[in-house]
């Protein structure tokens, strides 16, 4: 479910009646939800899991209260279009993080890019933070809990950014913040999430290995693993199990999905090899505070709709707890 620019620009300025009516709704005629299953919090990767990085507030929150959820990894391009960052300077893809190769940039483009950087990193330092709380509030208000923030390129950031991100998620009420791994880089973010005293979550894919995030760990006390149990199976044709066992208390949250063996394909929950209901139990027995974030990635089957299989992706986590 992607956005055009001027539909965000609208979006974006309803914001607050939105939000009004949002809490009224919530509070009128709905119980807050509540996904927590003898004491494991099922969560959502939003908006991403809703189809985009990018998605009005409101939007995220009604979606999130129609499935019950009361915990979330939430990005921060929603959260900075809240705030009133200029529409063409928040970012929607994964560079500077660790992600996959893109084409590179022209030098008009570098050239952009480098202006809007700047404005960028300008808007950031001026956010005010109770603003930033109002927006938390939000959520609360509607029994949606902001644990962990994704933030995307904060390895390319100017170190007064890094902080502002830090800042911004404890603001926001989230005990850590995410980003895709980039082994080399670990060290430096490390040393930023040792001065605040809040974890790290490094995602990693395929061929992300038991060593690279064991070499993050090593450089800070606050670097932990976002570890996505689905990519682990496709990638490293081997459990997750015995890792979670070794390093639970460095895995800020765990990232759900269904794969094949042998670099396979996302699949329905519990179509695939991932261990779900074995590292959902495992985490539930020894209580340890770790969400099973899902990440919604298998294709919709025909017939079917986005939100009505990710409804199913939650009763299958939720049976698996009970």
């Amino acid at each position: 479910m992607e956005y055009t620019r001027r539909e965000l620009a609208r979006l974006a300025l309803t914001a607050l009646p939105a939000a009004h009516l949002l809490r009224t709704s919530v509070s009128a005629f709905q119980a807050k939800p509540n996904s927590t299953v003898n004491g494991v919090t099922i969560g959502m990767n939003v908006p991403y899991n809703f189809g985009g990085r990018n998605m009005p507030v409101a939007e995220i929150i009604r979606n999130c209260v129609q499935l019950g959820i009361s915990g979330v990894e939430l990005r921060t391009q929603p959260v900075e279009t809240f705030l009133g960052a200029p529409e063409h300077l928040v970012p929607t893809g994964r560079s500077g993080g660790g992600g996959r190769a893109a084409t590179p940039p022209t030098p008009e483009q570098q050239a952009a890019q480098k202006v809007n950087a700047e404005e960028l990193r300008k808007w950031r330092l001026s956010v005010p933070m109770d603003k930033v709380r109002s927006l938390r509030k939000m959520f609360d208000d509607a029994g949606v809990l902001v644990e962990i923030v994704k933030v995307d390129g904060i390895f390319a950031m100017p170190d007064e950014v890094v902080d502002y991100e830090f800042t911004l998620a404890k603001n926001l009420g989230a005990r850590a913040i995410s980003t895709e791994i980039a082994v080399p880089d670990t060290k430096r973010l490390g040393q930023f999430a040792d001065k605040h005293k809040m974890m790290v979550g490094y995602h990693g894919h395929g061929t992300t290995t038991a060593a690279d995030f064991e070499t993050a760990f090593s450089y800070a006390r606050h670097n932990g693993a976002n570890l996505d149990i689905g990519h682990f199976i496709a990638g490293q044709n081997a459990s997750p199990v015995p890792f979670i066992k070794q390093h639970h208390g460095r895995i800020t949250h765990i990232h759900v999905k269904d794969r094949k063996f042998n670099n396979g394909a996302n699949v329905p929950f519990g179509q695939g090899d991932t261990p779900i209901k074995d590292v959902l139990q495992l985490i539930r027995d020894n209580k340890w505070n770790i969400q099973a974030t899902i990440e919604f990635e298998y294709p919709v089957p025909e017939g079917s709709d986005r939100m009505t299989e990710i409804r199913k992706t939650i009763d299958y986590c939720r049976a698996a707890l009970a």
